[in-house]
């Protein structure tokens, strides 16, 4: 049995049907509602104007969606997810506004329901509308191969033109009447206005914020500081998909049962929530083997760590190829080496933590390699226990090191009994520097504990090399 979903704004449920009827709902009123569906790519643009469905262009060439027509209350529109194209990322479905604005308009909603047996899915009351004239309800949208809903709820005060505006389309306000004598020249059109106030994912950052203010006040805290590193660089709007590279091995047991890595965790997350348009960070696991776990979320993170190392158990070895194979596999397609340019709209940040050397240097090389004419960045943190007990206040500074890492690369850990060169981190300083690649895409630095180091200074070092690599990615045609 089906159970629908009661959504609240920032939520979001998997769809258990492949073809799918969108209600745009309300109390009859003075103002009119006209329902619209934008078909984007992951960069969040339509690829032309036909992207944009609505009353005048009711169906897309692909039959993925279409307009289904207004009854007195609602308008509907119907996406089929077995017929979107592979190049179209997810599917807005917005309104505008007839005649006043969505504060004006009661009873405002978004059921979404299966074509088939007509039993609804989800529901998503709209309560907070106000002087919008266009609004995006909610979102359908990939990952990971499987169709989601998000609930939006967040909107326009320049009405269809600035929401348009928002995913790659210019359109008029309001249409042009038919004329009744015959035309005169028509002069140069003005240019469409602006879009009204914030842009949208300035607006989902702003939501998240509030929602995380409600559900989770450390993490809030955490994003803040996350935010404060991004908009030094110039990254206060950036998107790009977010994943954590975790160690597995046995000689991360301490770590993991002293909550390090958790902790560790929340700190990505909360960059993930800054970055990843749908605020969830992918997580692949590498010991003997390679893993691919189920996505760090503001709803499963507090425990995630130990629950994910309950589920998988650490391991006897340590190969960092087959969690970079299979992360390139989630995100490019393929493991396979490459050496042509392979461009995507949007950017993806790898955080890897280890401990020490892997078993496979060959193998690793290869997929640093291969993943340089990708759009990849990868981050390594190696992580060694100083010489001082946990509680001591610092992590033993280092000699001086390349540019600003200095001062935590080249931590003295002990222990270390994986591969050759132990805890000395070698390989991942070779991988750093290593040539041959199509650019730069990996960073390094050690730390004797993540939990020892402040949440600032640690949002520092994750940002050190990204901004000028993305540069570099968008010069080598990688990204747009």
């Amino acid at each position: 049995m089906v159970v629908m979903t009661q959504m609240s704004k920032g939520s979001n449920v998997a769809l258990t049907a492949t073809s799918l009827r969108v209600e745009i709902g309300w109390s009859p009123s003075a103002t009119d509602v006209d329902a619209s569906a934008l078909l984007l790519t992951e960069a969040g643009r339509v690829r032309t104007d036909a992207d944009f469905i609505f009353y005048n262009q009711p169906t897309h060439a692909s039959g993925a969606a279409a307009h289904a027509g207004k009854v007195t209350g609602t308008d509907a529109l119907t996406v089929d997810t077995t017929r979107l194209e592979p190049a179209v990322d997810r599917v807005v479905l917005a309104a505008s506004a007839d005649g006043g604005t969505f504060g004006q308009v009661p009873g405002l909603h978004l059921r979404v329901l299966d074509s088939t047996s007509s039993t609804e899915l989800a529901h998503f009351d709209i309560t907070d509308a106000s002087s919008e004239t266009a609004f995006v309800f909610g979102e359908i949208y990939r990952r990971g191969g499987a169709w989601k809903l998000r609930a939006v709820g967040q909107g326009y005060d320049s009405g269809l033109a600035g929401l348009a505006g928002d995913f790659g389309i210019s359109v008029d306000d309001e249409p042009a009447p038919a004329p009744t004598t015959p035309a005169a020249p028509t002069p140069a059109a003005a240019p469409a206005p602006a879009p009204g106030g914030i842009s949208l994912k300035k607006q989902r950052l702003i939501d998240l914020e509030k929602r995380l203010e409600k559900e989770s006040p450390k993490l809030l805290d955490l994003t803040k500081r996350a935010s404060i590193s991004l908009e030094k660089r110039g990254l206060g709007e950036h998107t790009a998909k977010v994943a954590l590279c975790l160690d597995i091995s046995g000689s991360m047991n301490r770590l993991y049962r002293n909550g390090s890595i958790q902790a560790l965790a929340e700190r990505v997350l909360a960059l993930g929530m800054r970055f990843d348009d749908d605020g969830e960070v992918d997580v692949f696991l590498f010991g003997k083997n390679g893993y691919q776990a189920v996505p760090l979320t503001l709803a499963n993170n507090a425990g995630y760590v130990p629950a994910v190392v309950k589920e998988f158990g650490l391991e006897p070895a340590t190969y960092y190829g087959k969690a970079m194979a299979l992360l390139r596999e989630h995100y490019f397609g393929s493991s396979s080496s490459r050496r042509e340019p392979l461009a995507q709209p949007l950017p993806v940040y790898v955080m890897f933590v280890t401990d020490g050397q892997t078993f496979d240097e060959d193998g690793a090389r290869e997929q640093v390699v291969s993943s340089s004419y990708e759009p990849v960045f990868w981050q390594f943190m190696a992580i060694g226990e100083s010489s001082r007990p946990a509680s001591a206040a610092a992590p033993t500074a280092a000699p001086p090191a390349r540019g600003f890492l200095g001062k935590l690369r080249g931590a003295a850990p002990v222990g270390g009994s994986k591969g050759a060169g132990g805890g000395e981190f070698r390989f991942l300083e070779e991988l750093d520097d290593m040539g041959g690649r199509y650019l730069d895409n990996a960073d390094f630095f050690a730390v004797a504990n993540p939990a020892e180091v402040d949440d600032d200074e640690l949002f520092e070092l994750l940002m050190t090399e990204y901004p000028a690599w993305i540069t570099q990615a968008r010069a080598k045609k990688l990204l747009p």
